[in-house]
């Protein structure tokens, strides 16, 4: 039985959009006190890291780990 037409093209829209995500971040920035942006900037910053590291976490899961370190034996005179 064939796929339906346009069928990937609803599943792809389905994910979530993460422009949403970016304006309230920069929404939230610019709502606060001028002597509190400085700090309202760095937890966003933190925050995108943290989000950052979870992404990268979660795709070395997907790929079935982090690949084994090479190890050289170095001679010892």
């Amino acid at each position: 039985m064939a796929a339906e037409p346009g069928r990937e093209k609803r599943a792809a829209s389905s994910a979530p959009d993460p422009a949403a995500l970016f304006v309230l971040l920069d929404g939230l920035r610019r709502a606060a006190p001028h002597e509190l942006q400085d700090q309202v900037t760095n937890v966003i910053r933190e925050f995108l890291l943290t989000l950052r590291a979870l992404i990268d976490w979660y795709l070395e899961r997907l790929d079935g780990g982090p690949p084994e370190p090479e190890v050289e034996d170095i001679p010892i005179e």
